[in-house]
C-alpha cells in the first residue's frame, strides 16, 4: 500500500497555511510536507499538525534565491556560511516538528566554467546537513529537478543523484526522486524506482507536462504506482502539484487510488 501526503505549499492554497493541514485532514490525508515552513513559527506548526492529527514528512532547507531565478544556497562556494546559518535554522524546526527527512536543493550554476566547484561544494554541504540531522534519526534527502524549468541546475538526472549517493556512501542520505522532473528529462521512474528503491527517500510526482494533478498529462501513473508498491518502497509518496482547479476537484486520482493508498502509516 502507498502513504500519500499532500504538500501544503501547492496544495490547498485556497486557504492559510495553518488552515491547510485541517483542510488535507478533511480530504483524507494524515501526512503532510512543505517546501518552506520558515514563514511561520515553529511551535505554531506544530499546533496545527497536532490539532489536525497530521505527520510532517518532509520540509527543504532554505534555497536563497533559487526560485527567483539566483543560484540557491547549497552549491555556491561563496555561500557556504549562509549555508551553514540555513542548517542551523531547519535544525530548529526540526527539533519541534520531527520530519522524516529534509531535503536539501542543489542549486543552479550560471556559470558553466564553474560547475565542478559548485559541484563540490554541493557535496561538501551535503555532507555538513546529514552530520547535522543525523544524530535525530532524520534522513536527509537530495532532489534532480530537470533543466527545462530550472536551467543550469547542477543536479538534473537520476545518474547524477546515484553518483553521488555511490561518491559519499552515506548511510544517512539517500534521493528524492521526484516523477514529474525525471519525466520531463525523458527518464522512465517504474523501471528506475524498482531498480533503486533502496537509495530513495522520498518520492515525490506531478503530471507532465504543466506539473498538474494527476490526469492532465501524459503521464500514466497507475503502473507508476504499482510499481512504487512492488519495489518494496515503505516511504511517503508526495503529492506535489498545482492543481487546474481547487484543490478538492484536483482529488479524483486520490479517489481512485485507494487500492493503493494506506494513510494509516
Amino acid at each position: 500500500m502507498l502513504n500519500f501526503s499532500a504538500n501544503l505549499s501547492l496544495l490547498f492554497t485556497e486557504v492559510e497555511l495553518v488552515d491547510r493541514f485541517e483542510a488535507a485532514r478533511q480530504q483524507g490525508f494524515s501526512a503532510v510536507e512543505i517546501q518552506f515552513p520558515y514563514g511561520l513559527e515553529a511551535g505554531t506548526l506544530q499546533k496545527a499538525l497536532t490539532e489536525a492529527g497530521q505527520k510532517l514528512v518532509l520540509f527543504n532547507v532554505d534555497a536563497d534565491d533559487l526560485l527567483q531565478g539566483g543560484e540557491g544556497l547549497a552549491c555556491v562556494p561563496e555561500k557556504q556560511t549562509r549555508f551553514r546559518q540555513a542548517i542551523a535554522q531547519t535544525l530548529a524546526y526540526a527539533k519541534v516538528l520531527k520530519p522524516v527527512a529534509i531535503n536539501v536543493l542543489p542549486g543552479r550554476c550560471l556559470n558553466q566554467s564553474r560547475l565542478s566547484e559548485y559541484l563540490q561544494t554541493f557535496r561538501e554541504n551535503l555532507c555538513f546537513a546529514a552530520d547535522a540531522f543525523a544524530p535525530l534519526g532524520i534522513k536527509t534527502v537530495f532532489e534532480a529537478i530537470n533543466t527545462h524549468d530550472i536551467p543550469g541546475f547542477i543536479i538534473h538526472s537520476s545518474a547524477q543523484m546515484l553518483a553521488v549517493l555511490d561518491e559519499l556512501n552515506r548511510p544517512d542520505l539517500f534521493m528524492q526522486y521526484d516523477i514529474y522532473h525525471m519525466r520531463m528529462m525523458g527518464e522512465e521512474p517504474a523501471g528506475f524506482i524498482g531498480d533503486h528503491a533502496g537509495k530513495i527517500g522520498h518520492i515525490q510526482f506531478a503530471d507532465c507536462p504543466g506539473r498538474a494533478q494527476p490526469g492532465t498529462g501524459e503521464i500514466d501513473f497507475e503502473p507508476i504506482f504499482s510499481a512504487i508498491e512492488k519495489s518494496g518502497y515503505r516511504g511517503w509518496v508526495g503529492a506535489e502539484y498545482k492543481p487546474t482547479g481547487t484543490t478538492v476537484d484536483s482529488l479524483d486520482w486520490f479517489l481512485r487510488g485507494e487500492d493503493h493508498a494506506d494513510q494509516t502509516a
